[in-house]
């Protein structure tokens, strides 16, 4: 079976965790975030997660090839030899280029990049509305689509709900303006290489996972011929 090396890409909101939880799945593919990637090594004092924890310690950003380094490991290891997910990197065009290199030098390359397109409006309606609950945070809930039976008041453990700092929408709008900064021109770049599919993100999340699920399906099989 040939292998399927893809990015997810797309806004914060857009669903990409929803979406890659079930590509997991289907195709068997380990799921590389690289935020929780970075967390782990720290964690385990690996030398990568050493040299990383002492950028983070100075409160700076962890250098783009500490990451690469981190990330070529991790797609080498065994149950990614058929092929990845990769979430939250590249974040631009440097460190797409940077990773061009690093599967090149794998001898792998990517299959494609799958962008989940999602307006503005509709991610600040979907991340302003989250409201958690203080005792446990896995208890969520959304003000329109998700409602608890009582207002600001969990129905699992009757704690308060809360709106995390990072869903507030003065936060969220400058998040939408780095992505749209940094990212968004990766959508050109990989278009250019004939890599890019788009998928409607205000789609149900079910009409999405079988759209996406069709598309990778498909390019598993042209990667065979």
């Amino acid at each position: 079976m040939s292998e399927l090396n893809l990015i997810l890409l797309g806004a914060p909101g857009a669903g990409k965790g929803t979406q890659a939880d079930r590509l997991r799945d289907d195709f068997a593919l380990p799921h590389i975030s690289t935020g929780d990637m970075l967390r782990e090594q720290v964690s385990k004092e690996t030398e990568l997660g050493r040299e990383a924890k002492r950028f983070m310690d100075a409160g700076e950003l962890v250098p783009d090839e500490v990451i690469i380094n981190m990330i070529t490991e991790r797609v080498n290891a065994g149950d990614a030899r058929d092929g990845f997910l990769l979430d939250g990197f590249p974040r631009n065009e440097a460190q797409a280029d940077a990773l061009a290199e690093a599967l090149q030098g794998l001898e792998r390359r990517l299959t494609g990049v799958l962008l989940i397109e999602v307006p503005d409006e509709e991610v600040v309606k979907r991340l302003s509305g989250r409201r958690v609950c203080v005792k446990s945070p896995t208890h969520i809930y959304h003000v329109d689509f998700d409602p608890p039976k009582h207002e600001g008041v969990c129905d699992q453990d009757g704690s308060r709900l809360i709106q995390r700092d990072d869903d507030r929408e003065d936060v969220i709008r400058k998040r939408l303006e780095v992505y749209h900064a940094q990212t968004e021109p990766l959508i050109a770049y990989y278009d250019a290489r004939g890599l890019l599919r788009r998928f409607d993100g205000t789609r149900p999340p079910d009409e999405v996972h079988a759209h996406i699920r069709a598309t990778v399906a498909t390019l598993r099989l042209e990667e065979g011929f």
